[in-house]
Formats: C-alpha cells, sequence, structure tokens
C-alpha cells in the first residue's frame, strides 16, 4: 500500500477505472453473444438489429480503448461474414 498521498488517490481511480473497463467489456461479450443467438436463430430483422447494436460496440470499445482497433476491424469482419450468412 502506498504511504503518499498522490499516490493512494492514484490507486483509487485504478480500481475504478478497472471496474468500468471490466463492466465494458462484459458489456462487449454480451453484445456479441446476443448476436451470434440472433443469427444461429436466423430470424433476419432480429439480426439486422442485433448486428448494427454489436458494430456500434465493437467501435465504442475500439475508441475507449478497450481493445485494439485491428482487433475491432477482425471483430467488425467476423459479425459482417456471419450476417450475411443469414437469409
Amino acid at each position: 500500500m502506498p504511504n503518499i498521498k498522490s499516490a493512494k488517490k492514484r490507486v483509487e481511480i485504478g480500481k475504478v477505472r478497472n471496474a468500468r473497463n471490466k463492466a465494458d467489456k462484459s458489456e462487449l461479450k454480451t453484445v456479441l453473444k446476443k448476436f451470434d443467438a440472433a443469427v444461429a436463430g436466423g430470424n433476419r430483422e432480429e439480426a439486422e438489429s442485433a448486428y448494427k447494436v454489436a458494430v456500434k460496440t465493437v467501435d465504442k470499445a475500439a475508441a475507449k480503448g478497450l481493445i485494439h482497433k485491428n482487433n475491432a476491424a477482425h471483430k467488425k469482419s467476423s459479425i459482417d461474414a456471419k450476417f450475411s450468412a443469414v437469409r
């Protein structure tokens, strides 16, 4: 545990940010799972709405620095391919 006041503050800030990042990553995974479930269901309208939410969430995660921009591009490409397969 740090002894200096500013270092103690940084520890607390780190805890808050860690919790926020963890929640945001969990949300990203949840949205991607919902998209996969919609695609597996085969319903085009449901898959389309899930697709829009998934792409938006991936873009936000990349903008926040939760995932690397290339990782975001890879995820979006995968989402596009799955969505195109739905008839």
